[in-house]
C-alpha cells in the first residue's frame, strides 16, 4: 500500500487519527522520529515561521517549496492546510490542489471561510469548488488523495450547528473524504454531526478538548493540534530569550537539554 492509501485507512480505524501539525522540516522530523503515523502543517503556525501572520500571506511557491522539502525528508503521509487556495478562482484553486498532489502528499485541508473578505464561501459555491478539484485529482489519478473540507460555522457565527450540519453533508455529497470543524467542542453537538454526515469528523486541540479517548468514543474520527504545538514552542522561546536577555546568563539553556533527535 502507498502512504496516500495509508492515510485515507487511518481515518477508518477503531481508534482516531491522532494528527500533529508540524510548522517546518525540524518539527516535521521530530514528530515522525516520535512515533506519529501521519502529521499535517499548519498554515498558523507556517506563517509564523516565516515571518508572517496567518492568512494566506506567505506566497503559493513559497509552502510548495516547504512541502516538497517536508516530503522528501519523512517517510509518514503528510496533509497540507492550503487554507482557502491561495487564489482567487476555481480553476487557481483547482490547479494548486493538483501542485500539493504531485509532491508526493497525501491530502490538504481546506476551508469555506473567504480568502481576502470576510464571512464564509456560499455553500454550493464551495460544494462546486469541492466537486472540481475531486474530478481534478481523480483525472490524474489520485483517487485516495484525502479532501478533508474545513468547515468555519463555529469560527464565525452564532447557533452553527444547522448549518455546519448542512454544509457538511453537501462537501461529502460533492467529493469530501472527510469534515473538519474548528472550534466543535460540545459533546451533545459532535454526536449530532458524527450521526449526520457519512465521513469521518475531524476535530482541533483546544484548551477545553484534549482527551483523545472521550472524543474517540463519541465517534470523532480524526484529532489534530492545529497551532498548539507550535505556539507552545514559540512561547518557550519567547520566555527564554525575554530571560537571557533580561540575566545576561545563559546557565539556563542548559538546565533542561536533553536533545535525543538525531538525523541522516
Amino acid at each position: 500500500m502507498n502512504k496516500t492509501i495509508d492515510f485515507k485507512a487511518m481515518h477508518q480505524q477503531e481508534k482516531l487519527l491522532f494528527l500533529p501539525n508540524a510548522w517546518d522540516i525540524l518539527s516535521a522530523l521530530i514528530l515522525e522520529q516520535a512515533g506519529f503515523k501521519a502529521i499535517g502543517t499548519t498554515s498558523w503556525g507556517v506563517a509564523n515561521a516565516m515571518g508572517y501572520k496567518d492568512g494566506e500571506r506567505i506566497s503559493f511557491d513559497d509552502l510548495l517549496v516547504l512541502v516538497n522539502k517536508m516530503a522528501s525528508v519523512v517517510a509518514i503521509p503528510i496533509t497540507v492546510d492550503i487554507e482557502s487556495g491561495y487564489a482567487d478562482s476555481e480553476t487557481d484553486v483547482v490547479d494548486n490542489v493538483l501542485k500539493i498532489a504531485d509532491l508526493g502528499v497525501s491530502g490538504i485541508n481546506i476551508e469555506d471561510s473567504l480568502n481576502n473578505n470576510a464571512g464564509l464561501n456560499d455553500k454550493n459555491r464551495q460544494s462546486q469548488l469541492i466537486s472540481k478539484i475531486r474530478n481534478k485529482l481523480d483525472g490524474n489519478g489520485y483517487h485516495e488523495f484525502f479532501i478533508n473540507a474545513r468547515i468555519d460555522t463555529y469560527l464565525q457565527k452564532k447557533d452553527p450547528l444547522d448549518d455546519t450540519i448542512e454544509r457538511a453533508v453537501d462537501y461529502v455529497s460533492s467529493g469530501a473524504d472527510g469534515i473538519f470543524i474548528p472550534g466543535l467542542w460540545k459533546s451533545d453537538e459532535i454526536e449530532k454531526v458524527v450521526t449526520s454526515i457519512n465521513a469521518p469528523l475531524n476535530l482541533m486541540s483546544l484548551p477545553n478538548l484534549t482527551d483523545t479517548d472521550s472524543l474517540n468514543e463519541l465517534g470523532v474520527k480524526r484529532f489534530s493540534l492545529g497551532p498548539a504545538f507550535s505556539n507552545a514552542t514559540i512561547s518557550f522561546i519567547e520566555e527564554n530569550a525575554r530571560t537571557l536577555f533580561t540575566e545576561q546568563d545563559t546557565k539556563k539553556l542548559y538546565d533542561n537539554c536533553n536533545v535525543t533527535t538525531s538525523f541522516k
